[in-house]
């Protein structure tokens, strides 16, 4: 029983993480946030989405810990510099857009896809030019 009791703790948690990265991407679109609360807000969640992670997956125990470090910190910070009344407006939205589907936008993966090639053609042509 106590193992059930902590697997669906942490799923609860998964969840509500999932749930305030799809607030964070909503209130990035609100006009009553400020700018440096959209640029965390919109890193967070491009971050959270990505399917490139800074430190890979399959690293063991290393490739999960920025996801379960760096993208919570991340919430925390662009939820305490987003204010509250917009907090809860964008969870009625996120909610509201649950029921319904998810939207897809391909445009703006194909965007983050280009920019995380072209940041790997950077480090690596760093990289080559500094092992040559």
């Amino acid at each position: 029983m106590g193992q059930e009791k902590m697997i669906d703790r942490v799923k609860a948690k998964a969840r509500e993480i999932k749930r305030n990265i799809f607030v964070l991407y909503l209130a990035y679109k609100h006009p009553r946030v400020s700018w440096y609360a959209k640029l965390i807000a919109l890193c967070v969640a491009a971050y959270a989405f990505s399917p490139i992670d800074l430190i890979p997956d399959f690293i063991p125990i290393l490739g999960y810990l920025d996801d379960l470090i760096i993208v919570p910190l991340g919430i925390t910070l662009a939820l305490k510099l987003i204010p509250q009344e917009v907090i809860q407006d964008c969870r009625e939205k996120a909610e509201e857009i649950r029921k319904k589907g998810k939207p897809k936008n391909w445009v703006t993966g194909a965007l983050f896809i280009m920019i995380w090639i072209l940041l790997a053609i950077w480090i690596g042509s760093i990289c080559y030019r500094f092992f040559k």
